[in-house]
């Protein structure tokens, strides 16, 4: 290196914000003086630790490292920067600013990738994200780690570039070698097969497997009560089976969420499958919406386009519960941090499940109940008004009669009930009119009152309900959600007084049941 002159380099990566990604131009200049490495636009810990990282990968590469006055920007410097993928456009950067590589030539890819000592890259989170922002006018070849190829090439319009180490970079830099390029998938919409779990294998539940049916059918959200043992869990967990398959654009949202929040495997994109999520009752607020310093996704965007199960929805805390009541309404959870606000998708399917009392007894009629009223009262406040207003059906689950459990004729299976699902679907989407949140449960104030509206005797038999039910203006539209599904799944123009009466039949909290 020239001594008496600075030397310049700039190459451009991403900084990942929420699902989305901003882009960072890396610069780097070497000057005169003391031997330092300072970086600079608010790195946080892992960056400022890259320091040496790329350090020793450069020197393992066979390459120099520079012992001048080394500043590395990451521009803009009011965006907070984290994590180590920022590694293989430093290390770039500073041979390029050295001339070990050619400048022109390395300014015109992306670069993404961690670095290990001996220049090994490793595969980090936010691939997709980053490539999906900064695909269209900014580059036009991205460099990965191959472990994240196919997370890139799913982004689709960027060309791909896979190495392995370091010294694979320089050397396709310097057009002495090679790098692996990776094409889009063929990304087949498969279908859903539940993991194996059948409807088929239920005994006897057949008013709960019809609930279950429509709220799959409008994407409703259910709580289910019953004693121990009945079922709930069973049911729930043979939810995702009856949905239909993931379109791409869905499927790149959820991979784009599990990306951001590193939880995808080696790297690899995700499955076709729905997610399931199922957090333990004792995950906190954050943990269930999202949050940290820097605002990591929580289990109701990990459950964007699937289900999210809450199993013993009482012994959730009251504060968890309560920070549900944005999503289920928005379909996002925003989070606002001093460094900016991030927003993250969260439109789930919410399927939950309590017992009706403590001991979970209290409309069992082969066991007695051991709870005073007062501690019923109490065991019900914990879901409190307004969250359990938000959730469209609240049915009964009884234990299953002894010849249901002994009887081993197959009841229906999955497949079928998944097809009028779809059916159900597709008539909703053509009605609806729109490319996203296409069911029922999603239907604004004009589309109810233009869909659902009712005729004389409907009139007649809801006022009816309201009053002896005294059923609030959300539930009372809930009602009308449920039942136009029900409709949609009989290939019904209209709603009928039998299509309501199925829909408040599936508000026992509001009819005492309970």
């Amino acid at each position: 290196m020239n001594q008496n002159t600075s030397q310049y380099a700039e190459l451009l990566t991403g900084a990942v914000m929420g699902i989305e990604a901003k882009p960072v131009s890396v610069e780097i200049n070497i000057a005169r003086g003391l031997p330092a490495f300072n970086i600079v636009g608010l790195p946080d810990a892992s960056i400022r630790e890259s320091r040496e990282r790329i350090r020793a990968a450069i020197q393992h590469t066979g390459c120099e490292f520079p012992l001048g006055r080394i500043t590395a920007n990451l521009a803009p410097g009011d965006t907070r920067k984290e994590g180590p993928s920022f590694d293989l456009s430093l290390a770039v950067g500073i041979l390029a600013a050295t001339g070990q590589v050619d400048p022109g030539r390395a300014a015109r890819y992306l670069y993404i990738g961690e670095l290990r000592l001996d220049g090994t890259l490793q595969p980090c989170r936010g691939v997709l994200p980053i490539v999906s922002s900064l695909k269209e006018g900014l580059a036009d070849t991205v460099i990965v780690p191959p472990e994240n190829g196919d997370e890139a090439a799913a982004a689709g319009d960027m060309e791909v570039l896979c190495a392995a180490t370091l010294a694979d970079v320089v050397a396709f830099l310097k057009e002495e070698g090679q790098l692996e390029r990776r094409d889009e998938h063929s990304l087949v919409v498969c279908e859903q097969d539940g993991n194996g779990l059948d409807f088929a294998d239920v005994r006897g539940q057949a008013v709960v497997k019809r609930a279950l049916e429509v709220a799959a059918a409008g994407n409703h959200n259910v709580l289910m009560v019953g004693t121990p043992g009945a079922g709930k869990t069973m049911l729930a967990r043979r939810v995702p089976g009856i949905l239909p398959a993931m379109s791409r654009e869905e499927w790149i949202e959820v991979t784009k969420i599990y990306s951001a929040a590193g939880l995808l495997q080696s790297g690899e994109p995700a499955p076709f499958a729905r997610p399931f999520r199922t957090p333990h009752h004792t995950i906190g607020r954050a943990g269930l919406v999202g949050g940290g310093c820097v605002p990591m996704p929580g289990e109701v965007s990990l459950a964007h386009r699937g289900v999210l199960f809450l199993d013993e929805i009482p012994e959730f805390n009251r504060p968890a519960l309560e920070s549900l009541r944005e999503p289920l309404e928005s379909g996002e959870i925003i989070l606002s941090r001093v460094l900016g606000t991030v927003r993250y998708p969260a439109r789930f399917l919410l399927m939950s499940a309590a017992n009706p009392c403590p001991c979970g007894y209290l409309l069992d009629s082969g066991q007695t109940c051991t709870c005073d009223p007062y501690r019923v009262r109490r065991y019900r406040s914990r879901i409190s008004g307004p969250l359990l207003d938000r959730i469209d059906i609240h049915v009964e689950v009884s234990r299953p009669a002894a010849g249901d459990l002994l009887n081993r004729v197959r009841g229906e299976g999955s497949r079928e009930i998944r097809d009028r699902v779809l059916t159900a679907r597709q008539r909703q989407k053509k009605r609806l009119n729109r490319e996203i949140m296409c069911t029922n449960a999603n239907m604004n104030q004009a589309e109810l009152e233009e869909h659902c509206r009712l005729a004389q005797d409907g009139d007649i038999f809801m006022r009816h309900s309201l009053e002896r039910l005294g059923l609030s203006a959300r539930a009372f539209h809930k009602v009308l959600r449920v039942a136009r599904t029900i409709a949609d799944l009989e290939d019904s123009p209209a709603v009928s007084v039998a299509h309501l009466a199925e829909a408040v039949s599936y508000r026992c909290f509001d009819r005492g049941w309970i």
